[in-house]
């Protein structure tokens, strides 16, 4: 069969089995069925410490470009894996490092499989993270305090009117810690476009969740931008839909999450999504399957929107018929009760999926 045409799309390869994995997904899975053009930047560690880093810079930059980028597992270093590696330094996660170039909102849904059990029982519908992916934690300024002394934070606004201060505390009885970090306005409003837009395309009804009852002025601002772009653009799209927008404290969106059928959208901010997103972690096909369907949205490129999809399909349909790796039988038989005879190895499944899609796009 003829190869699909590709427009541009940003590989970018990982570090140990995860990028051994990666490279067998596109041989396998897509550089057979698509001729696309590559623009590929090396984020294993070894590589970012060559280049003092800045080979993740360019390939942020390059996803910008190119508007599509698809990226393997990488490793954010400790102390240990600085040793290990022999590293310059303790390096940032490129993730953020990334996120932080790109703004935006990380939007992750899980994957349904019918013979696979829920994390949670009572879900019967995807829950679907759209995590802030701008600024708080990961762009923080934090320091050890050495000693006593008067913590104090400081605003000098641009157009020569007074600065604001504040003293944040008085060290006593020793130093400690400090930790100070930022959002803005537009980065805010570009997370609530987002997540708004997310939830009509996916017809479900929107959660926000903050610790406004604590933070009453940083996350009271992202309660109220939300409100009103609400208010002033999408409430009558969500009404219309018969959906709806809220505002949750994070405490009781968690447990509203574990008691519910699931079926909605989730905003998080930077690191409550973090954390929550990774119960809904998906797999490394599926980051290709979602690259190419943004691609192929752009580019209103209708083969290659239906080859996402085909794949996609695929995938699900090989694990519902029975063939799965290792970590799903343990999900459905538990850990004593598998047999070798009920799973496949990685580079198994791989040909397996390779095998039924050129079946499917056969048909």
């Amino acid at each position: 069969m003829s190869k699909i045409q590709c427009g541009p799309v940003v590989d970018v390869l990982g570090d140990e089995m995860t990028r051994i994995i990666w490279d067998l997904i596109k041989d396998k899975l897509i550089f057979p069925f698509l001729d696309i053009e590559i623009h590929t930047y090396d984020l294993g560690i070894e590589n970012r410490d060559a280049t003092n880093d800045q080979v993740t810079i360019d390939c942020a930059n390059a996803i910008k470009k190119y508007n599509v980028g698809v990226k393997c597992a990488t490793i954010t270093p400790d102390e240990n894996r600085v040793t290990e590696f022999n590293l310059k330094q303790m390096w940032k996660s490129p993730n953020g490092t990334i996120r932080n170039i790109l703004g935006g909102t990380v939007f992750r849904e899980a994957i349904i499989c019918k013979n696979i059990p829920r994390l949670v029982t009572c879900w019967t519908k995807p829950i679907i993270i759209g995590r802030h992916a701008y600024g708080d934690q990961y762009k923080a300024t934090d320091f050890v305090v050495p000693g006593n002394g008067k913590l104090e934070i400081k605003y000098t606004p641009d157009d020569g009117s007074a600065p604001i201060e504040y003293t944040v505390f008085e060290f006593k009885d020793g130093g400690g810690v400090s930790l100070s970090m930022y959002n803005t306005d537009k980065s805010i409003t570009d997370f609530a476009h987002s997540s708004f837009q997310y939830a009509l395309q996916a017809n479900y009804p929107l959660y926000l969740s903050t610790k406004n009852t604590i933070l009453k002025k940083y996350d009271g601002r992202f309660k109220d931008i939300f409100q009103d772009i609400y208010d002033r653009e999408y409430k009558s799209k969500f009404e219309a839909k018969n959906i709806w927008y809220e505002h949750r404290l994070i405490d009781d969106m968690v447990a509203q999450a574990l008691k519910s059928e699931g079926g909605f959208v989730w905003a998080c901010k930077n690191y409550d999504g973090d954390v929550q997103s990774d119960s809904v972690a998906q797999a490394s096909i599926f980051a290709w399957t979602r690259g190419l369907a943004h691609r192929a949205k752009l580019d209103k490129n209708e083969k290659l929107e239906q080859f996402s999809k085909n794949l996609e399909e695929v995938c699900i349909e090989t694990i519902e018929s029975g063939f799965m790796t290792k970590d799903l039988a343990i999900c459905i038989k538990g850990m004593k009760g598998v047999t070798r005879a009920d799973y496949l190895n990685t580079f198994e499944f791989l040909d397996k999926l390779a095998d039924n899609l050129k079946a499917k796009l056969n048909k």
